[in-house]
């Protein structure tokens, strides 16, 4: 079972990830960490 628990520690992952890689990509990576916190948000409230 996954849990929103689990969701958040994936979430903050790939926010570290994507916080070292910035400078790379910065578009790609932050596009899909905030399309992860708002799945998580939408998961939340149902």
């Amino acid at each position: 079972m996954y849990t929103t628990e689990m969701a958040y520690v994936r979430m903050r992952e790939l926010q570290e990830l994507a916080n070292r890689s910035r400078a790379h990509k910065p578009a790609a990576t932050t596009a899909s960490v905030r399309s992860l916190k708002a799945r998580l948000k939408r998961s939340k409230q149902g």
